[in-house]
């Protein structure tokens, strides 16, 4: 099968994304094999290529927005049939007995297994998953709408309830992406209130298109303070900068697996009761949320489509912030 292949971490400006054939992926018991349509380009992708995570499989075809429709099944498999429409996102696996599993946290199970990380992922024509770990596509999406759901919704989505906006509260997200953008239209479903911070002419006009209430940047002054934040671009600078526009008892969730230096904090900017906390992975259950809430809003992507010789393009263009909401490969 084609793919595209990261033999080791470099920087994306040298283009280490090669094109290869592989043998194509056989599924194990409980095992299925997508023929893969579509493949959304995330961020952790790029920490992947360029080395800021360290790498746990070498050679491997990265990639965790994963779409596609079942070709061939395993041994006891019995949730999904050949010709069913599925995504695969970046929890590829859990052991489900350790005590994070066994509390209702598989995101920080103690094995957990990434798609495009520690496995294979979806830079190439097929992909094999446990069932557990599949998921069905809402038929109001198209291939290409529904790949950035399978990350930067789902992780959006676990930011939003880990930054305990409640309806009707006043949010602010800092960085508006791939995730932002699908996150600002689940919270105004629920009646949120959206401030936007981000520099990029582009995400400005992008953001107030899709009803931000206001738009400035990062180091601007809020017209009122927030109630809750989620932070997504992964600049640890502005970290500061958000805890000063949270009232009191506000959260910030940091949407990021990766982060620059957070630099010295005044207490008083912490005072009262204000909570920074990180977002680690999602659960299936996250998944299965958002996936139901993102149809019913219904959801709108923004998305750009690449072919998948340009990987090492889509990924250039996702770190110098020219992607007009997310980055999609188109799978041959």
């Amino acid at each position: 099968m084609k793919a595209m292949l990261l033999g080791g971490p470099a920087p994306v400006t040298s283009a280490p994304l090669r094109e290869a054939e592989v043998p194509v992926p056989e599924p194990m018991a409980g095992q299925i094999r997508l023929r893969v349509t579509h493949c959304g380009v995330c961020r952790t992708d790029l920490h992947i290529v360029e080395g800021d995570l360290p790498p746990q499989k070498t050679p491997v075809i990265p990639g965790h927005q994963v779409v596609g429709s079942v070709e061939a099944v395993g041994p006891d498999v019995r949730r999904y049939h050949p010709g069913d429409r599925l995504g695969v996102a970046w929890l590829n696996w859990t052991c489900g007995h350790c005590r994070y599993c066994r509390d209702g946290r598989e995101n920080l199970c103690e094995g957990a297994r990434f798609t495009g990380y520690h496995v294979d992922g979806g830079y190439g024509q097929y992909v094999v998953v446990d069932e557990a770990f599949a998921y069905p596509i809402p038929d109001v999406f198209s291939a290409a709408q529904s790949a950035p759901l399978l990350c930067a919704g789902i992780i959006g989505y676990r930011s939003l309830v880990l930054s305990e906006i409640k309806p009707g509260g006043r949010l602010g997200l800092y960085g508006f992406g791939a995730s932002a953008h699908i996150v600002i239209q689940v919270a105004r479903h629920l009646g949120c209130e959206v401030l936007v911070f981000t520099r990029g002419e582009a995400h400005q006009r992008l953001a107030r298109d899709l009803g931000a209430a206001w738009v400035g940047r990062a180091e601007e002054t809020p017209p009122h303070p927030l109630d809750g934040a989620i932070l997504f671009a992964p600049v640890g600078s502005l970290v500061p900068e958000a805890l000063r526009a949270l009232r009191k008892g506000g959260t910030l969730a940091i949407n990021a697996i990766h982060l620059s230096p957070i630099p010295t904090l005044d207490y008083a900017d912490l005072y009262h009761e204000r909570t920074i906390r990180s977002v680690a992975n999602f659960t299936r259950q996250n998944a299965t949320d958002l996936l139901r809430l993102a149809a019913e809003v219904p959801v709108r992507t923004e998305v750009e489509i690449f072919p998948l010789q340009d990987a090492n393009r889509a990924l250039q263009h996702l770190k110098a912030a020219q992607v007009r909401g997310a980055a999609v490969l188109e799978i041959p």
